[in-house]
């Protein structure tokens, strides 16, 4: 296992050119696909324009998640078992294929098939990088800071996907936007084969590496990923339900755009401060289950407010608000899960993990799509705002198994 230690107490500008180029590469990669990942905000249009029924619409939604889910677990499995190059190159080439074919469909079912593979190959840099992150930094501070940029550098790139695409969905369609999407991935996919090296954490110097079982039966991993699920259904309303929310209220792509551009001014004005006060906590004995919770209480508010909005206003001020509980979700689920992951595991740890964002990408929308059906606005935002506060609920027996807690040798060790 390769091993790297960054400096600590230098401008994040200098952090960067001394971080190894396998995390610069990483980092830059994971924010030009994410930047150009019009996919999965723009979809809920796309389908718009095949005249299929919110029901529909919601399911294929469901169906791109459900994609996001698997794919989660499947590159953090790859990224320990075959190594990073493999598993983003593989990843990367199967964007490049299935966003172009989801841009032309036009039937249900094979808007269904290509939404599950743009589905599995959307999120996949997350998992490599978190699990570099972790194997590769032992310094609790440095961690938080390279999460915190990751985060910060993922939220700016999704604003600038959703504000640049509200400007270029009008002009080039949206099936132009999906196949620039694609162009990224196969860039991404083409560097990081030359560019990353393609060593594993599961060499014969990890001998104490968890069996499956281990993992399955790892109670502080299945009470976070509950809270997690929680919490990032809240916020993944900001990109599944609130294009719904808006295009209900008659508004467009571009006003959409407007949103996701005020949301994009607070995460550059909000994040870099709230980055510094999260780092500074890292070096804390306890993980940030307090701040998760805080969070949740955070998105359920802002988010629950946004399915009252009607004007283009109305909706860009919850989604600004929204920021903080995004970047403080992010950054203090990363350093629980850093604290509870073993050694030889964390690629598998951060993609299980992942599927929590993908699980919320499901739930979202169908909750919405549910809400707005049977009771409209009022009831979605008391089912968004409710999700939010069992997040923050479940941080309380999170923080008791979780405070003193080592990680648990693996079995017959």
């Amino acid at each position: 296992m390769t091993t790297t230690v960054a400096p600590t107490g230098h401008p994040a500008g200098d952090h960067f050119r001394r971080w190894p180029a396998e995390i610069r590469t990483l980092m830059a990669g994971t924010f030009a696909v994410r930047a150009a990942g019009f996919c999965y905000p723009f979809l809920p249009y796309h389908l718009d324009a095949l005249q299929l029924s919110t029901r529909t619409v919601g399911q294929l939604l469901a169906i791109f998640g459900i994609g996001w889910f698997a794919g989660s677990v499947l590159w953090g499995w790859l990224s320990d078992k075959i190594g990073r190059r493999l598993t983003l190159t593989g990843a990367m080439t199967m964007a490049a294929i299935s966003l172009p074919l989801l841009a032309q469909a036009q039937a249900p079912t094979a808007a269904a098939a290509a939404a599950f593979v743009a589905g599995m190959a959307y999120d996949a840099p997350r998992p490599v990088l978190s699990a570099a992150i972790a194997e590769g930094f032992a310094d609790d501070k440095t961690r938080a800071q390279l999460n915190a940029t990751r985060n910060f550098l993922i939220n700016v790139a999704a604003a600038t996907a959703g504000a640049s695409g509200g400007v270029l969905a009008d002009r080039a369609g949206i099936p132009a936007l999906l196949w620039a999407n694609a162009a990224v991935c196969a860039i991404f996919g083409a560097l990081a084969w030359l560019i990353l090296d393609n060593h594993t954490v599961t060499s014969a110097d990890q001998p104490t590496r968890p069996s499956l079982r281990d993992i399955l039966r790892d109670t502080r991993l299945a009470v976070l990923l509950l809270a997690s699920l929680a919490t990032l259904t809240t916020a993944a309303s900001l990109f599944s339900s609130l294009p719904m929310l808006m295009s209900r209220a008659g508004l467009s792509a571009t006003d959409y755009g407007w949103a996701q551009t005020a949301n994009a001014a607070a995460v550059v004005a909000l994040s870099p401060l709230l980055n510094r006060w999260l780092s500074q906590r890292a070096h804390r004995s306890r993980p940030m289950t307090g701040l998760l919770a805080l969070s949740a209480l955070i998105l359920g508010i802002s988010m629950g407010a946004a399915a009252l909005a009607s004007t283009v206003l109305g909706f860009s001020l919850p989604a600004a608000l929204a920021v903080p509980g995004e970047v403080i979700a992010f950054v203090a689920a990363g350093d629980i899960l850093a604290r509870i992951s073993p050694p030889g595991a964390y690629g598998v740890y951060a993609g299980i993990w992942g599927t929590t964002l993908a699980g919320a990408v499901v739930i979202a929308p169908v909750l919405a799509s549910w809400s707005l059906t049977h009771g409209g606005p009022s009831l979605a935002a008391a089912t968004t705002l409710i999700t939010g506060v069992l997040g923050a609920a479940l941080c309380w027996p999170l923080a008791a198994i979780t405070k003193h807690a080592p990680n648990p040798p693996p079995e017959g060790r």
